[in-house]
């Protein structure tokens, strides 16, 4: 028996060892992640009710024709595109100036961290059910500090009116999302060596462009990380607009998400949610690929 026989079942017991660690870790998330993905992926080809469970079957395309011919599609698509785009901006601008701030050396350093990263740490639901008081048509404290500033004249349903219902709700996400953005770059930021800081020092540059040549190419990574995930999870949380208009006032606020909960909840059509979550995978993926391929982030970092 030579060296090579004698290694072989000694390396299957290490891999059958190493499989029997990680079950524990695999189990929830294929039973908790993939196949809830699968079997939505399959009931979007079937006729899938709740409210006739005796006639479930696969009728093609028929799910995809009835959303694609839904005439909200195009106020929703609309609608998903200002959530993603004006919400990642906004939040990646002032979570950036944040984290610029919080890179710097001061007393009481900890205690703004802490505030500014509150909004991070509760749920989004229930920053929506604030929020939705706060924009309150009668009793929210957003037209009572207008008012005082002589901002408005009247109060604004800013809920219940179309024209300012997308604007709230787009308001209230980027509350939410600054901390993330905070968080992620002030901690990019503080692995950045000070030799780079020192040798522009000795360049003569000045804060713009520190900013400019050191700190943006050295947390490159990072934005380009943070601003991929974050497109995919504004896309995917339905929370704050759920709770604070459901998608109203006459459907002037759906999103995707929003629209796929709908019609789940009150349509218990199973069928049609699970194509729009279809076609919201291949939203997410053409996009990711898009962004990753555009951005060169496998370059990205280098100086």
């Amino acid at each position: 028996m030579n060296n090579a026989d004698v290694r072989k079942p000694r390396l299957s017991r290490t891999a059958a060892f190493i499989l029997f660690c990680l079950l524990p870790a695999l189990i929830p998330v294929v039973v908790l992640t993939y196949f809830p993905i699968f079997k939505g992926i399959i009931m979007a080809f079937q006729n899938y009710s709740l409210f006739n469970l005796n006639d479930i079957r696969f009728i093609g395309f028929d799910n995809f024709k009835t959303v694609l011919q839904d005439p909200n599609l195009p106020t929703i698509m609309q609608n998903t595109v200002l959530w993603v785009f004006i919400s990642l901006i906004l939040q990646f601008a002032i979570g950036f100036v944040l984290s610029l701030l919080l890179y710097q050396k001061f007393p009481g350093r900890g205690v703004y961290q802490g505030l500014i990263y509150y909004s991070w740490a509760m749920s989004g639901f229930l920053i929506g059910i604030i929020w939705r008081w706060m924009f309150n048509g009668q009793i929210g404290v957003i037209n009572d500090l207008l008012l005082k500033m002589g901002l408005i004249s009247e109060r604004i349903g800013f809920l219940s009116d179309p024209k300012w219902a997308m604007f709230s709700v787009i308001v209230a996400n980027i509350w939410y999302g600054v901390a993330f953005f905070a968080i992620m770059l002030t901690a990019a930021m503080q692995s950045i060596p000070e030799e780079l800081f020192e040798a522009a020092d000795m360049d003569g540059a000045n804060g713009l462009q520190k900013m400019l040549h050191v700190i943006i190419p050295y947390i490159l990574p990072t934005i380009i990380t943070t601003t991929a995930l974050r497109v995919i999870w504004i896309f995917n949380f339905p929370d704050i607009i759920y709770a604070m208009t459901n998608g109203g006032p006459a459907n002037s606020t759906h999103i995707l998400s929003t629209f796929m909960l709908d019609k789940i909840v009150f349509g218990g059509d199973y069928g049609l949610a699970g194509a729009i979550g279809v076609i919201s995978i291949v939203l997410l993926l053409l996009y990711t690929l898009f962004y990753l391929f555009a951005t060169k982030a496998s370059k990205a970092g280098d100086f």
